[in-house]
C-alpha cells in the first residue's frame, strides 16, 4: 500500500455517502491520539493516509466535485500535507477565542511557524517546514500545514517561540500513532 493517497482510493461522493456514519465513526477514533493540545491557543492535528482520504471524501461531498481533474486537484494537495515516509504532516490551529484578539496576535505571533518543534527520542528537535503561502508579509494565518521531517519518533511536542513558549510530552497512544504514522 502506498504512503500517498491514491485516486483508486476515492470514490464518487454518492457512493461515499452510503458509508459516511461508519467511516465518520472510525476516523473520530484515528484522530483522537493524532490531536495534540499546547498550550491555551495552539492545536496539532496530525494526518496520516486513512484521515486524508477521509477529508478528500467529505470535500467531494460538500462541493459534490464530480470533475476528475478537481478530484485529482484535492489528491495532490492533500499529498504534498502528508509528505514522504519519515515525515509526519499537520495542521496547526492558533485558537484565538476573543475575536478582538484575533487580528493584534496573529499579527504579534508572525514567525511562530518557523518555531515549532518536535522533540525526538534521542532529545534533538526537529523543527517544522512550512508552507511560506499561508503566511502574510504582517500576520500568520490562524491554520497552518506543518511537515516535520523525523529520524526518530517523537516523544513531545513544542514551540520557542518567545510569547508562546511550551513544550508537552506525547501520552503514550499519541506516540503510538505518530511513530505507526512515521513508519507507513
Amino acid at each position: 500500500m502506498s504512503r500517498l493517497i491514491e485516486r483508486s482510493d476515492i470514490v464518487d461522493y454518492q457512493t461515499y455517502e452510503d458509508t459516511r456514519d461508519e467511516v465518520r465513526a472510525h476516523i473520530f477514533e484515528v484522530k483522537k491520539p493524532r490531536r495534540i493540545h499546547l498550550g491555551e491557543n495552539l492545536t496539532f492535528l496530525f494526518e496520516n493516509r486513512e484521515t486524508l482520504i477521509y477529508q478528500v471524501q467529505e470535500i467531494m461531498r460538500a462541493e459534490k466535485l464530480a470533475r476528475e481533474s478537481a478530484i485529482l486537484d484535492e489528491i495532490e494537495g492533500y499529498n504534498k500535507m502528508l509528505g514522504t515516509t519519515g515525515e509526519l504532516g499537520c495542521a496547526m490551529l492558533i485558537e484565538i477565542p476573543d475575536a478582538d484578539d484575533r487580528k493584534p496576535l496573529l499579527k504579534k505571533w508572525l514567525g511562530l511557524q518557523e518555531r515549532v518543534y518536535l522533540r525526538l527520542e534521542d532529545g534533538s528537535k526537529t523543527y517544522a517546514s512550512f508552507d511560506p503561502m499561508q503566511v502574510g508579509d504582517d500576520r500568520i494565518s490562524a491554520v497552518q500545514y506543518l511537515r516535520f521531517t523525523c529520524h526518530r519518533d517523537p516523544v513531545a511536542i513544542g514551540t520557542d517561540f518567545p510569547a508562546l513558549t511550551a513544550e508537552v510530552d506525547l501520552t503514550p497512544d499519541q506516540k503510538t500513532a505518530l511513530a505507526a504514522d512515521l513508519a507507513a
